[in-house]
């Protein structure tokens, strides 16, 4: 499906980069053979315009053309501010 984005939500662990964040997000699966669920994690390197976020903000991120060697995501909108 053309012009279809993927959208992910997650916490932003890391902002000491100009205009880039890192965001964090958890899902929990279920071990193929022993049947335990596990967290796993994955990261993404996010464009963040305004340098407007933190570290422990909720945001949203949509996936967008390669902007640098590792980041492909941009900062939508922050869904709660870091406290």
């Amino acid at each position: 499906m053309r012009g279809h984005r993927k959208t992910r939500t997650g916490v932003v662990i890391s902002d000491k980069m100009d205009k880039t964040v890192v965001v964090e997000t958890h899902r929990i699966t279920k071990h193929p053979l022993y049947k335990k669920y596990i967290k796993k994690r994955v990261r993404f390197k996010a464009h963040d315009e305004q340098n407007s976020c933190r570290v422990g903000d909720v945001v949203m991120v949509e996936e967008s053309r390669p902007l640098s060697k590792e980041k492909r995501w941009n900062v939508i909108q922050i869904l709660k501010k870091a406290v």
